[in-house]
């Protein structure tokens, strides 16, 4: 997400850091090729020009020419702009209203508009509590109903029983009057799509909104698509009362056109981010967020939330106890690697820390393999449960058994040994420390941040500009 122009943008500021003083030649040349970076996003010519009209004006003020850390001021400047840009304040689904609320999906075949409803309404059943009811309007696209009611069989969520030859209006009103009359606090309307739009599509979008009333109409469009889906807000804003709009695939979008036009063009919220195929790969969009990422600057919010999201309770009461003594051991390295995976893997984790950047190129470019979570995992569970309980007793004879039962060296099974151990002394050092209360109290300090639970292998196996002995497991 946004890789290109992260990459573009931190080569530009990279440069300013490493001045110790900036003129307004300085800047006005920095600001041509963030210019430059922003076009070749994809980002409309228009939006491009207030920006860095807005930016340069800010930047070449007194309070950054004189500044101890110009750099970093000018780096500030941008930030505070791109926030600005995107949105300013995250701005939430419209749900504290008389059950039931009624939201309405809208947008073109193809953008994911169905899978999308799937996902919002496991997003608003998980996050927010609320008892939802799925409805598909959409009556021309072949089995487009069946598919929204097998997204509600995997996704827990109840959805309308469907009835042969009903109309889009009249299921509408049936959807929301059957919600109001079961108890449920949301239903949400999935329309049909066309492949370009057109006065019947609208008609027909009028047509629901005005029999429902819904409290929110959401447009779901392709992120890939650029400034087309700028373009194709911009129309469905002049014919429906949009209340937001949904970025789908933004996983793949590297240069980020359409996020950083939608806001400025349409005048209206991006509420939501598709970041991936799965039902769970939902982010509700935070500019304060998005503009870090963008940046370089990480994502610490959305990591503590996908830990959280990831969170077995038992097993972190476990871990805890474990760590008060200072104990560390395979199964406890095997259970970190467990939810790293289930935190979407190292790439994604890498790009939501500050300062990860190296770590993150190198698992792009393929320096380090991706799946070397699921091979160290291999070598623990290859290992007996005396071996991971107490790794001292690993001989050399062992380890060459251990590899060959994993599929991997005895190099690689060194590797493992030596990051268990490595994280083994760190926790007696914790617990010299005073425990988890003590480095927070460190941390506090320093000016940083601590985290608990599952993230406790995290900062020893992402710590620096490359995991520890992750150099070594090629491709």
């Amino acid at each position: 997400m946004f890789d290109s122009l992260s990459d573009r943008l931190g080569s530009v500021f990279e440069k300013l850091r490493g001045r110790g003083a900036l003129t307004e030649l300085d800047v006005r040349a920095a600001m041509r090729e963030v210019r430059i970076a922003l076009l070749e996003a994809d980002v409309a010519l228009s939006v491009v020009k207030q920006f860095i009209d807005d930016v340069t004006a800010r930047a070449i003020g007194a309070e950054v020419i004189r500044s101890v850390t110009p750099g970093q001021q000018v780096v500030k400047i941008v930030n505070d702009a791109l926030v600005e840009l995107l949105g300013g304040e995250a701005e939430g689904l419209k749900l504290d209203v008389t059950p039931p609320a009624v939201i309405m999906m809208v947008g073109l075949q193809g953008s994911g508009k169905t899978t999308t409803t799937g996902k919002l309404a496991k997003f608003i059943t998980e996050r927010h509590g609320k008892k939802v009811m799925m409805a598909s309007l959409d009556v021309a696209r072949p089995a487009a109903q069946e598919q929204l009611r097998v997204l509600g069989e995997q996704t827990g969520v109840a959805t309308l029983p469907i009835i042969a030859g009903q109309q889009p209006v009249a299921i509408a009103e049936r959807a929301r009057q059957a919600a109001r009359l079961q108890g449920f606090d949301v239903v949400l309307l999935d329309t049909a799509g066309r492949l370009n739009v057109d006065t019947a599509l609208m008609a027909e979008m009028a047509a629901i909104a005005a029999a429902t009333k819904p409290d929110e109409i959401l447009l779901v469009v392709d992120a890939l698509t650029g400034q087309d889906a700028v373009n194709v807000a911009t129309a469905f804003k002049a014919e429906v009362a949009l209340t937001g709009v949904v970025l789908t695939r933004m996983d793949g979008d590297a240069r980020g056109g359409a996020a950083l036009s939608m806001r400025a063009i349409t005048e209206r919220p991006i509420k939501f981010a598709g970041t991936g195929e799965k039902l769970d790969a939902l982010e509700a969009f935070d500019p304060q967020r998005v503009a870090g990422r963008i940046l370089g600057m990480g994502d610490i919010v959305g990591l503590v939330e996908r830990a959280a999201a990831n969170f077995e309770e038992a097993e972190a009461e476990k871990m805890a106890a474990k760590l008060a003594k200072g104990q560390f051991d395979m199964e406890d390295l095997r259970s970190q690697l467990r939810q790293m995976k289930k935190m979407g893997g190292l790439g994604a984790l890498a790009g939501m820390i500050p300062g990860m950047g190296a770590a993150k190129k190198a698992l792009d470019s393929g320096a380090v393999d991706e799946r070397l979570l699921g091979r160290m995992e291999a070598v623990i569970g290859s290992m007996t449960p005396k071996e991971r309980a107490k790794p001292e007793i690993l001989t050399a004879k062992r380890k060459i058994r251990i590899a060959k039962g994993s599929g991997t060296t005895v190099q690689e099974v060194n590797k493992v040994i030596k990051m268990q151990l490595d994280m083994a002394t760190a926790m007696k050092k914790l617990r010299k420390m005073g425990g988890m209360k003590g480095m927070a109290a460190m941390m506090a300090k320093m000016g940083g941040g601590g985290g608990g639970g599952g993230l406790g292998g995290l900062g020893g196996l992402l710590g620096g500009a490359m995991p520890p002995g992750f150099d070594k497991f090629k491709r």
